[in-house]
This record gives C-alpha cells, structure tokens and sequence, in this order.
C-alpha cells in the first residue's frame, strides 16, 4: 500500500475549506480518504459538541464527493484545544502501490469499526474483548506484525443518560458521565493491549480497568466522545511492503514533561526535524498527584478538568519541541503508558521518495 498524510489547519470546527482546496487541486483524492485525526477547540468533556459538529461537516462534505464511502471513513475528533494547541485536521490516504513502486520499510495503516455498544458494557471486559478483535483486523489489513505496530488512534463512547433506561442504571460501570469516559479510553486501550500481547487476557478482571495501572499498552492512544457508540480504529506502523514516503516512530512519555521522549519518537523516525508532519501524544494529570517529586493540583481544581489541565501542559511541550502548534495532544491516558505519561507518535516524510 501508499499511504499519505495531510495536515489541515482549521478556523473553526465546521471548516472544511482547507480539505476541500486539498481535493480540488487533486493533492488529496477523497476516494483514497481512509481516516481523519482532528483537534477541535471545545472542552474535551461530556458535552463537547464540536467534535460531532466537525465530524458532521466533513462526512457532509466527502458524501458530495464519495457519497456513502464517507461513512465508512475513521474519523476521530479529539476536543480541547487548551493553551498553545492550535485547531486542525491530519488526513490519511491510502491506495495500491503501482508496480513500479519500490516497496521500502514506510507507513501503513489499517482501520476497523466495533459494533455498538450498550451503556452497561462501557469500561468492561466485554468492550476489552471486542476492542481487541477489531484491533487484529485493523492490524491484518494493515498487513503488519503486531511489533511493528507504533500507534493505535481509537475513537470511544460514552455513557450518556439520554441512551440509559431507568431500570439499566444499576448495571452501569459508573453513573457519572465524565467518569465514563476514563472507564471507556481505559477498556479500550486494554483492547489495544491484549490484541498486540502487551498484556495476557487471562491476567485482566473487570476491578484492573481504571484501577490496576501496571497493565497499559505503550501504543494505544483512546478518546471518548458523546458523538458515536461504538469505537473507530487506526492503526499505524511501518510495513516492509509499504511504499508510502511516510514514516513513523514512537516513544513513551514518562510523566507530562518528559520532552526526551518526544526528540526519541521523532529521532526513531530517522528524519530531520523539518521532515515531521505531526506529532500525536496523550496527556494526563498524574494520578498520585505529584509529577518530578512535586505535588500538583490538576486533580484537586473543581473549576477545570484535569484532562484540559494536562492537554495544556503536553501540548506545550510538544510544540515546543517541534516548534509548532498545531500537534494532536489528547487527555486522559488510563492504560495508555505508565500512569502519569502517556504514548507518543510522529510521522514524517521522507523527501527522497
């Protein structure tokens, strides 16, 4: 496969000019539109809605274009863009390689959709196990081995009351709605685990989601969103078959600010710094309460969010190693790294391709 990547700044949620001018000056053929990574300037929590908002004008505007095949496209809207990040689009196309392509160790990628889920199997082991049957698939398609595998993007739901029946309340994982979305990135970033064998199955009980932290997967990056019920995969790595001018290279970030692991997941590239075209990372408030021997207050602030708390936080420090704002920072990072850090990814291009 050829595999490219576009990154897309944007004025406001529901701008979509920029990918538009992309397709009509044939840079980016919308056919080949497998996936969409987004960064939207709302709150991050329950009721952001410009993730949805963005999600629906982009589907608005591919199905102008590829009609129903823009449903089947990924589409992961991340909210929050707190301090320095600046609001945009990566979009991820794939097609054949042509015979005279020469294939040489570059970027693939895979995607998969869940079923739904019900509100009662959000941050369980029955959303574990399906995360991870979807995971494989996205890594068959993608043509890779698991130890290849350097990022795995997905888009998780919520619990939201407006789908809960009165007499369900009893069996949902938690009835706070923000919490909710902490169980469900951590259920899926176990999936993520277990599909790549970062952690056995048999190990895992439904009391270790959002609770036992010595089991995380050092790959798996998971949003939560009220906008979709069930979870959208991407998955990335770099495959020997691949022809694609794009690399990518991971790390993992010790707590918020490890910068080192941002220069190692960019150095792991084995491109100059000019040559990155995004970096993505998770974020999240120390849950012990103290970062580098210091006590924080992230956790303690009934005002803001701990998740927008650490978005701001990382985000600083990533852009400040790139030297660009426009970098894919999420909050909330249960069983995504060590707790207190979270995994970090840069794609770059190779110009000599």
């Amino acid at each position: 496969m050829n595999v490219s990547v576009f990154k897309i700044p944007q004025r406001s949620p529901d701008d979509v000019s920029g990918l538009e001018a992309m397709i009509q000056q044939e840079m980016i053929d919308p056919a080949a539109i497998v996936a969409v990574m987004g960064k939207t300037e709302g709150n991050g929590c329950v009721n952001d809605f410009t993730r949805g908002f963005a999600v629906q004008s982009l589907k608005a505007s591919l199905r102008s274009r590829i009609h129903d095949a823009a449903d089947s496209i990924v589409y992961v809207m991340s909210g929050g863009t707190e301090g320095v990040l600046s609001p945009h689009l990566t979009v991820f196309t794939r097609h054949p390689s042509e015979p005279t392509e020469t294939p040489s160790r570059g970027l693939a990628l895979g995607i998969a959709h869940t079923r739904n889920f019900l509100s009662e199997e959000i941050g369980t082991l029955a959303m574990v196990d399906a995360v991870a049957d979807a995971v494989k698939t996205a890594i068959a398609q993608a043509d890779l081995a698991p130890e290849e595998v350097h990022f795995v993007q997905i888009k998780c739901p919520l619990i939201a009351f407006s789908r809960v029946r009165a007499d369900d309340l009893e069996r949902l994982k938690t009835t706070e709605t923000y919490k909710s979305m902490a169980y469900s990135r951590g259920a899926s970033a176990l999936g993520v685990a277990v599909a790549l064998g970062e952690v056995e199955r048999s190990q895992l009980s439904e009391a270790d989601i959002c609770t036992n932290y010595n089991f995380y997967s050092s790959v798996a990056s998971t949003s939560a969103g009220i906008e979709l019920q069930n979870c959208e995969i991407l998955v990335l790595g770099n495959s020997p078959t691949s022809t694609s001018s794009y690399v990518i290279g991971h790390s993992v970030m010790q707590h918020a600010l490890d910068r080192e692991a941002v220069e190692r997941a960019i150095a792991s590239t084995r491109q100059p710094m000019e040559q990155v075209v995004n970096v993505f990372a998770k974020a999240e408030a120390d849950p012990s309460g103290v970062i580098l021997g210091c006590r924080h207050t992230m956790l303690d602030d009934s005002d803001i969010n701990h998740t927008r708390m650490a978005r701001a936080v990382v985000g600083a420090v990533v852009a400040s190693v790139v030297q660009n704002p426009m970098v894919y920072v999420s909050g909330g990072s249960e069983h995504q790294g060590p707790a207190g850090g979270g995994p970090v990814a840069a794609i770059a291009h190779r110009p000599s391709r």
